[in-house]
This record gives structure tokens, sequence and C-alpha cells, in this order.
């Protein structure tokens, strides 16, 4: 099982993000607090979201929401991240699920190796952090499934991408409907770009395998 928590005594949330490296659709994040005291089977279960089946993040989904002291879900749309660039959105994102936890942590840990607070939070950057700690897992997990909720919504009207099983990131599917169809309304222009394109599928490609499934 994961870790139970980064540091004893706290309150504190874990954060994540899903869907940072799409063509289309926000960029996700998700805050939760879990009960550091309290041994539910289901935190057996809690993983890198990634390496979870969609029927587990969608069991796991329903036990956090249901069982956590605090969790809260922010996105930063994709005229945002246009705007202010991805990790700037992802920020944001990060930002607007903390803000929406009713019950305020004394501690942030956040999955990956940098966060820009705008918040008088204590915060710890944690590479892997999904793999590591039980909160942020949890964070990934709904950070996930709600993104992925809205991306099968967006499919009904733009079947031709293959939302419904690649949820906009860069797989060869969607790069060829996007040379077929062109862009959507909810494609991010920066990553369409030709030359930001390039160094997007070199940054993402694996994420976008990943996370494709």
């Amino acid at each position: 099982m994961l870790k139970r928590y980064h540091t004893k005594g706290i309150q504190e949330a874990g954060v994540d993000e899903a869907g940072r490296g799409c063509l289309a659709g926000p960029v996700t994040a998700a805050a939760v607090i879990l009960h550091p005291d309290k041994r539910f089977k289901w935190y057996s279960k809690l993983n890198d979201s990634k390496k979870l089946t969609h029927e587990v993040r969608a069991e796991l989904r329903y036990y956090i929401e249901e069982n956590s002291i605090a969790w809260s879900v922010g996105f930063a749309d994709h005229k945002e991240i246009d705007k202010i660039n991805i990790l700037n959105a992802t920020y944001l994102a990060m930002h607007r699920a903390i803000s929406g936890l009713h019950t305020q942590p004394s501690i942030l840990i956040i999955d990956g190796n940098r966060f820009k607070s705008s918040v008088a939070i204590p915060h710890h950057c944690i590479i892997k952090g999904d793999g590591i700690y039980l909160s942020i897992a949890a964070a990934s997990i709904l950070a996930k499934t709600h993104r992925d909720e809205l991306m099968l919504q967006l499919h009904n009207d733009h079947p031709q991408y293959g939302w419904d099983h690649n949820k906009a990131y860069a797989t060869a599917f969607h790069r060829n409907a996007i040379d077929q169809f062109g862009l959507t309304p909810h494609h991010r222009l920066s990553f369409n770009n030709p030359v930001t394109q390039l160094e997007l599928e070199l940054e993402y490609e694996e994420e976008a395998i990943n996370n494709s499934m």
C-alpha cells in the first residue's frame, strides 16, 4: 500500500493533474484530503491512475468522493491554456481545486517537480508522487475520471476524433482526424501549431500512450 501521509499529525491535501499533454479540452486538477488514521480497505487499491483500469478508477472515484475529508476538482479550459501556456494553466487548475476544498489543509503535497503557489499553505513537490502517497493517488484518480467524463460528453458532438478512446491525447488516430477534419472549437490552438506540436509530441508521446487507456 502507498504511504498514508508525508508529514504525520497534520492535515494534508494531495494534488495532481490530468490532460496536460492533450490536444483538446481542459487541463484538470484535483485536491484530496484523506483520513490519515483510518484504514479503509479501498486504500490498498489506490495508485497512479495510469496504472489502473477504467473500472477500478470508477470504483475508487466513488469511494474517494464519499469517504474523504474533502475533495475538489478544478479546470483550466483550452482558451486559458492558449492564453497563459499549459504550465501556468496547470497551476491555475490546481489552485482552483485547492480553493474548492471546504476544509483548508495545513500542507499540500504536489505531484511533479514544481509548483507556483499563490496560497499561504506550505507545499512539497514529489516526483511520481501519485505512486507514493495515497492522497496524491486519489487526486490523480479524480482528475482523470472527471476529465475523461467531460471528454466523453464532448465526443458526442465530435465523434470523428475518437475522444471516447483517446480522451484528446496526441494519438495517431487523433492526429489523423485533425488532418482530415480540421480543428474543433475545443482544440488548443497553441498545441496544434506545427512547431509547437513537434516539441509537444517529443515531450508527451509516452503520456499519450499511458493516459489514453
